[in-house]
């Protein structure tokens, strides 16, 4: 996994400093189609957030899903979208699930595309 891009946001709640990150991911993955295997690259987002307290890390959540699409502008207005919002990464998946579920299709497209260049 690779980090493309990283969005920093940092919110105060009294005397405790959320910090959020917010990273573009890249991977690859293997997928099979007619009994081959192609690689695909893959975006993904990663949230992090570390509670800090007088300078110090009292806490770090953490989420990540590697393989949203093969579509880097999908990924990257999700990305926006999570970033607007501040969304903990808690709360990623019950944000994005819908839109994840509806990018899976993606990967059945990026083959097809292979498929037919060759």
């Amino acid at each position: 996994m690779v980090i493309l891009e990283n969005l920093f946001k940092k919110v105060t709640d009294g005397d405790v400093n959320h910090n959020y990150f917010y990273r573009l991911v890249k991977s690859q993955i293997s997928v099979s189609m007619y009994g081959e295997f192609t690689k695909v690259q893959a975006y993904g987002i990663e949230i992090e957030r570390q509670d800090m307290v007088d300078g110090t890390v009292v806490r770090i959540q953490r989420d990540c899903v590697e393989n949203i699409s093969p579509q880097r502008y999908k990924v990257k207005n999700l990305l926006k979208m999570v970033y607007e919002n501040t969304v903990s990464p808690i709360h990623m998946i019950d944000i994005l699930g819908e839109y994840i579920d509806e990018y899976t299709s993606d990967f059945d497209d990026e083959m097809l595309k292979d498929i037919a260049t060759c």
